[in-house]
């Protein structure tokens, strides 16, 4: 697994696109993308907004997680950082910006690599060892 993070609209998915040779049919989109897509994918993006629809259908969004390990375990997740922030008034959204946060610290602890995209550059800040 591989994840690509920062703030919206700072070039993520075109990054992902030429570092990981990725085209415009290899991604899906989180917020409206199947289960069965999300399992058989290259790439996935908008990941945050995946946790969004995971909390309205009331799924539980850690066990997606290990799920998304599991059954997709080479999958690029590209998401929007949204933890950095004013912290939300509103209960539900503190919540969404909280479990956002565990689950992509999930799939980071078991990616081979993370980015981090700033202004469409990027920096890789984990990289497995030996490679």
């Amino acid at each position: 697994m591989k994840m690509v993070t920062g703030g919206a609209f700072e070039g993520k998915t075109s990054y992902a696109m030429r570092v990981f040779g990725l085209r415009d049919a290899d991604i899906v989109d989180g917020s409206s993308c199947s289960r069965y897509d999300l399992f058989h994918t290259k790439a996935v993006k908008h990941a945050e907004q995946l946790v969004k629809r995971c909390l309205r259908e009331g799924d539980d969004v850690l066990e997606l997680a290990d799920q998304l390990i599991r059954l997709n375990p080479g999958i690029i997740v590209i998401v929007n950082e949204i933890g950095c922030g004013v912290i939300p008034v509103d209960p539900a959204d503190r919540n969404y910006r909280e479990l956002t946060g565990r689950f992509c610290t999930k799939l980071a602890s078991y990616a081979d690599e993370v980015h981090r995209v700033t202004y469409g550059q990027g920096i890789v800040i984990k990289k497995a060892e030996g490679e």
